[in-house]
C-alpha cells in the first residue's frame, strides 16, 4: 500500500472519532465538577422534610429469658432410709418446712449414749471439786500437804476438759441426727419428688428441688454499644425494665439488678439481668419474655425519618436541598433509630432533608420540591 493512502486513513479515523465525541457530549461543554447535567428530563421532582429537635430517649430491646433468682437441689448428708415425705410435686412451702424424714432410730441412740456420757462426766467432776474444796479446807488447818491439794486441783481441771470434749461429741451426734429430718431451705415450690417412703438414700440421691418463684430474673443480653449508657443510668439510680410475653399483652415493670462484669468478646453484647416480683407467678423460669428499658436519653436530638437516610461504602449520608435548587451531599451518624425515625447529628436543624425521589439523585444534581416541607411533629407523634 502506498504512504500517501495510509496517511489518508488515519486522517478519515481521526475525523470519524472526533465527530462521534462532539455527538455524544451534545456539542457543548461538560458539566462544571461536583454537578452533573440532568439531561433532557430536567430537575427531578423530591419531597422534603425538616428535621425536627427533641428529647429521645434511646430504648433498648431485646428477647431474655425467665431464670430464678436461686434453685436447690435437695441432697441426704447421710445414708438412710426415707420414713415419710412430707410434701407433695409442685406445692409451694415456706423456708424451714420439713419435707422429709429419714430413719432416725440409730441417730437418737447415740445422741442418747452421748447425754449420758456428758452425765457422767458432770458426776465426775462435780466429785472432784467436793475433794478439792475439802482438800484446801484441810489445809488451812494444815492436816493435808500442799502437794495433795495441787493433785486434786489437776484432777478438777481435766475433769472439766473431759466434759467440754463430750459436750463437743454430743453437739456433733445431735448435728449427725439433725440430717434425718430435711427442711426447705428458702421459700419456694416444689419439683418433682424423686424418692417415696421406704427409699434407700445416699449423699449422691436426688430428692427434689426448690425454685425460687418470687422475686424472680429475667435475663438478657444487649450490644456492647450500650453499656456506657446503662452504667450512667444505674448510677442516677434505679432502671425500670418492662417485660411482655410473647401470647400476652400484659406488661411486667422490673429494676436492672446486674450488669456483667465481662463483654463477650466472640459475640460483642453484655449480659444483664433484671428483677422482678413475682407473687402471682406471672412469670416462670425458662420462659421467654420481650424485654425493654431505658439507657439514656439523647436531648435536643436532631429527628428525621430513617427512610432519608443512605448508607454506602463511602459512609452514612442525607441529600439535602441548597439555596439553588441543588442535591448536596450531608454527612450524619446515627445516634439512635426509633420506629420509622432516627436521632442524627451531622445537620443543623434548619436543612430540607430530602426523603422521596433521592434515588434518581446526583450529588449537584436540580431538584424541584413536590410540595412544602412537611411538619414532622405530627409524623413523629404519630409514630
Amino acid at each position: 500500500m502506498k504512504k500517501s493512502t495510509i496517511v489518508t486513513l488515519v486522517a478519515t479515523a481521526a475525523i470519524l472519532g472526533f465527530s462521534g465525541w462532539y455527538m455524544q457530549n451534545g456539542g457543548h461543554h461538560a458539566a462544571p465538577a461536583g454537578k452533573q447535567a440532568n439531561g433532557p428530563q430536567g430537575p427531578t421532582t423530591v419531597s422534603v422534610v425538616a428535621p425536627q429537635r427533641r428529647d429521645v430517649p434511646v430504648v433498648l430491646q431485646a428477647n431474655g429469658t425467665v431464670t430464678p433468682i436461686s434453685t436447690v437441689d435437695l441432697h441426704p448428708q447421710t445414708t438412710s432410709t426415707i420414713v415419710r415425705v412430707h410434701i407433695k410435686e409442685g406445692q409451694f412451702v415456706k423456708a424451714g418446712d420439713l419435707m422429709f424424714s429419714l430413719d432416725d432410730r440409730s441417730a437418737r441412740a447415740n445422741v442418747e449414749k452421748a447425754a449420758a456420757q456428758v452425765a457422767r462426766d458432770r458426776a465426775a467432776l462435780a466429785d472432784v471439786e467436793r475433794q478439792y474444796q475439802r482438800a484446801e479446807d484441810l489445809l488451812a488447818q494444815k492436816y493435808v500437804a500442799q502437794g495433795a491439794v495441787d493433785t486434786l486441783k489437776s484432777q478438777v481441771e481435766a475433769a472439766r476438759a473431759v466434759l467440754a470434749a463430750d459436750l463437743a461429741a454430743a453437739s456433733a451426734v445431735g448435728v449427725d441426727a439433725s440430717y434425718n429430718t430435711i427442711r426447705a431451705p428458702m421459700s419456694g415450690r416444689v419439683g418433682a419428688i424423686n424418692v417415696y417412703a421406704g427409699s434407700l438414700v445416699q449423699m449422691s440421691t436426688s430428692l427434689t428441688t426448690v425454685t425460687q418463684l418470687d422475686p424472680i430474673n429475667v435475663a438478657f443480653t444487649l450490644p456492647e454499644s450500650a453499656l456506657g449508657g446503662l452504667l450512667e443510668a444505674q448510677r442516677r439510680g434505679a432502671v425500670p425494665v418492662r417485660v411482655t410475653q410473647p401470647t400476652s399483652d400484659k406488661e411486667l415493670t422490673g429494676a436492672l439488678s446486674f450488669i456483667d462484669s465481662t463483654v463477650d468478646p466472640v459475640a460483642g453484647v453484655i449480659r444483664v439481668k433484671a428483677e422482678f416480683d413475682n407473687k402471682v407467678t406471672s412469670l416462670w423460669p425458662g420462659q421467654y419474655v420481650n424485654a425493654q428499658l431505658v439507657s439514656h436519653v439523647l436531648p435536643n436530638a436532631t429527628v428525621i425519618p430513617q427512610n432519608a437516610i443512605i448508607s454506602n461504602t463511602q459512609g452514612t449520608f442525607v441529600y439535602a436541598v441548597d439555596g439553588d435548587q441543588s442535591a448536596q451531599v450531608v454527612h450524619i451518624k446515627r445516634l439512635h433509630a426509633f420506629g420509622e425515625f432516627a436521632a442524627v447529628s451531622g445537620l443543623k436543624g434548619n436543612e430540607k432533608v430530602i426523603v422521596d425521589g433521592k434515588q434518581n439523585l446526583r450529588p449537584g444534581g436540580k431538584v424541584r420540591i413536590a410540595a412544602a416541607d412537611k411538619a414532622l411533629d405530627a409524623t413523629v407523634t404519630k409514630g
